[in-house]
């Protein structure tokens, strides 16, 4: 693969950066229709209440408002990420299952006008016991929230491969642990808004989101209109992070006003309802028991994670599955065992996350530490004994094909002095290492793949149509980059239209780390049969061979007489001429095996590929309070090659603040059903304060497959940040963490815990 690249690999400011640092970039909230009404909702009181009758009519006798609706204006479909799992009918007509649910709506001239429509819309429930706790709703007599699950277990994902019993009682040294992680907010600077507009027969809407043509089957099915009449148009994100990956309430909502209506909707949450009642991240409890060689040989894995799904099945079977694939991923396991059950709850709806499997991933990480030291053994190299190759194989039988993973241990304890901090502490100070793979796409059947059209226009600029959709991760600039360096048009002159499902074919979006890898491919692909037909003609014209032929800086040029060269605007008006216009498609299908199921069958090629990353946190405890201060974090990616590496290291800088920092402050804290902290102001996001100096480090491996090697950039980072916290928290004290986010008051226990053992 060569490496003289015109622009790929160069660090390029992105394409969206005037835009958002300025103002001008327009988001959901912003949006001004004619005529355009304001939606708000009537949430649920009660975690757990049968519905006996719902009463909109005083509501719709206020003035200005202009449509009012319940579940039973819908049409009682239940939506899930697959068939098995279709729970949820947005609005309900049953009972509810958590405070905050969405219970009705109204679309009124303003703001003042919705919100006393609301207090006229009459709900008689009936209160029903509630679980919140989900040890306590997989007992026997605990209050069912689905009838057809029974002990309220929403999935159970079964992993044996092996013998572990048999392994586990040959080991040299066994420990078993558990381990906790409270529920975590999203905290987007962006509340979830969304705009939907009706008219004619077609359904326009506008919302955040990380998978446009996902979100409109959804609301296809949901609404019962045809796929082509439901169109999710392009806007910008104000942050996902996993939160905005699948259809939400609101989308249905705002889409019933405006039908009803017959005007646009504007439904804008606040804050709280943001934390309340949009998706959120599970509670996970992990027990984790792992067997040794003397020679720090794992010979055998053994887990128990349960994992608090809330009220509904949302992505129940990947996020029960993701934390063990993105270890399993990184580490050989001979022999493993993995029971995960996403249990249901009176809670709120959970989803995916950035750095899901917080604490089964913290909890391995330290787990090993511990049992590295009593067999004598640093943490660097029983990570390099046990990590990955590339060849191997999974336990679930995924081949590693590019793999940087010794090099990002390597690099990253090199630049720390890692070996010798660790061995030799100083008072509660403390240096930890966590290591993680991330899966770059995973099957979601025939949207695994992405497809893109370029056109040239008659000035020689270009125009990308890709369904690729970005949340902030600089996925827009990316392609064009790619455009440019195959195309040789410079990036100012490259327009994109992109996340729009009525002009773009499929794509999995900003979703399972598919947008380089495979979005990016997609594009790269188009733009190389586009361009076999700039140089065909360019060729002809300058009386050369084609393969003299190089494009740059909107030029195409002989290679070896560079003096002979002509404006790629000529070649695309001499090709129109012709009436053969420069256009071109392009496809990329990962290689995964598409039998494969996350519950029924979860063995076969998860993905195309996988990226690798290592993260050392140094952290300080003070004594008399238990506040942890980190002030450095080092972090090795490896990406494949990184198209822009600034944009890479500001994905490096983010995870660190969105999963290391936040390891130590970010957790949600319940009273029953009520959240406590819905607000910034409770909710603990760390502030520029609170972050340590960073230091990345970019590994490039070069993937065969990837867009000029590329891989997903930054997310291993967000998936292993956690885990070098709290290796470097149980190097300062130990003591082993028990549950995340190490607050004072946890931390101080450690302490404690630590004094009564050596008392």
């Amino acid at each position: 693969m060569k490496d003289n690249f015109n622009i790929v690999g160069k660090r390029v400011v992105r394409s969206d950066s005037l835009d958002k640092v300025t103002g001008a970039a327009r988001y959901t909230a912003d949006i001004k229709l004619p005529n355009i009404l304001v939606g708000k909702v009537l949430r649920s009181p009660y975690p757990h209440a049968r519905i006996v009758s719902i009463d909109l009519k005083r509501a719709l006798k206020v003035p200005g408002v202009k449509a009012a609706i319940s579940g039973f204006d819908a049409y009682g479909i239940k939506w899930g990420v697959f068939r098995y799992t279709q729970d949820h009918a947005m609005l309900p007509t049953d009972k509810v299952r958590y405070i905050g649910e969405d219970v009705a709506a109204v679309a009124a001239v303003d703001e003042e006008t919705a919100l006393e429509a609301l207090s006229y819309i009459k709900v008689d429930y009936e209160p029903l016991p509630a679980v919140f706790d989900p040890i306590e709703s997989m007992k026997e007599g605990a209050p069912q929230i689905h009838a057809e699950h029974k002990n309220n277990i929403n999935i159970h994902i079964h992993i044996d491969v092996g013998e572990v019993d048999k392994a586990m009682g040959k080991a040299f040294l066994v420990r078993e642990d558990t381990f906790k992680a409270a529920g975590e907010a999203y905290a987007m600077m962006e509340p979830y808004a969304v705009v939907a507009s009706y008219a004619n027969g077609y359904l326009d809407l506008w919302m955040p989101n990380a998978g446009p043509h996902v979100r409109a089957k959804a609301l296809s099915n949901l609404l019962k209109l045809p796929l082509n009449k439901v169109r999710i148009r392009h806007i910008n994100s104000g942050g996902a992070f996993g939160g905005r990956s699948e259809v939400a309430p609101g989308d249905l909502v705002a889409s019933l006003l405006s039908i009803k209506a017959g005007r646009p909707v504007k439904l804008v949450l606040s804050r709280e309802e943001n934390a309340t009642s949009s998706r959120q991240v599970h509670d996970i409890m992990a027990t984790i028991k792992t067997g040794m060689k003397k020679d720090g040989t794992i010979v055998a894995k053994d887990y128990r994670v349960i994992y608090n799904g809330g009220a509904y099945s949302s992505t129940g079977p990947i996020a029960t599955s993701i934390p063990f694939y993105v270890y399993e991923e990184c580490y050989r396991f001979p022999n493993v065992r993995y029971n995960g059950y996403r249990v249901f709850t009176n809670k709120g709806i959970r989803g995916m996350y950035g750095c899901h499997g917080r604490a089964f991933l913290a909890g391995n990480e330290a787990q090993m530490d511990l049992m590295a030291k009593e067999l004598g053994i640093d943490p660097v190299d029983i990570r390099l004994k046990n990590g990955l190759k590339p060849g191997e194989v999974t336990a679930t039988k995924s081949k590693i094909t590019s793999c940087g993973l010794k090099d990002t241990i390597k690099a990253a304890s090199e630049r720390t002095n890692f070996k010798k901090r660790w061995a030799r502490k100083s008072g509660l100070k403390g240096i930890g290492m966590g290591c993680i793979a991330i899966m770059c796409g995973f099957p979601m059947g025939f949207r695994s793949g992405s497809s893109c059209y370029v056109k040239i226009n008659d000035d020689g600029q270009a125009t990308l149509v890709t369904g690729l959709v970005d949340n902030g991760q600089g996925n827009e600039s990316m392609v064009i980059q790619v455009a440019s360096e195959v195309l040789g048009i410079p990036m100012k002159d490259i327009n994109l239209v992109c996340a729009d499902t009525e002009v773009t074919n499929l794509d999995p979006g900003a979703y399972s780390q598919a947008a380089a890898f495979v979005g990016a491919n997609a594009v790269r692909v188009a733009c190389e049969n586009a361009r076999k037909k700039i140089v065909s003609i360019a060729a002809q014209k300058l009386r050369v061979k084609a393969a003299d032929i190089g494009l740059k800086d909107g030029l195409a040029y002989s290679m070896k007489e560079p003096d002979k060269k002509m404006p790629i605007s000529w070649v695309v008006r001499e090709a129109f001429f012709r009436g053969e216009p420069v256009a071109a498609t392009g496809s990329y299908f990962p290689n995964i095996d598409f039998e494969r199921e996350w519950v029924s069958r979860p063995w076969g090629q998860m993905a195309g590929t996988f990226s690798f990353g290592t993260s050392i946190a140094e952290v300080s405890i003070d004594p008399e309070t238990g506040k942890i201060a980190m002030p450095r974090f080092t972090t090795a990616h490896d990406c494949g090659r990184a198209i822009n590496p600034m944009a890479v290291e500001g994905q490096m800088d983010g995870s660190v603040q969105q999963a290391g920092v936040a390891a130590i402050t970010e957790g949600n804290l319940w009273d029953k059903g009520h959240l406590l902290n819905p607000d910034l102001l409770e909710y603990k996001v760390p502030l520029a304060c609170d972050m340590p100096d960073i230091d990345t480090i970019i590994i490039s491996s070069l993937d065969p497959e990837g867009p000029f090697g590329a891989k997903e950039g930054g997310l291993t980072v967000r998936m292993n940040a956690y885990s070098a916290v709290a290796c470097a928290v149980t190097n300062a004290t130990g003591e082993l963490f028990e549950e995340l986010p190490l607050t004072p008051d946890k931390v101080l226990t450690m302490l404690e815990r630590k004094k009564g053992v050596k008392g």
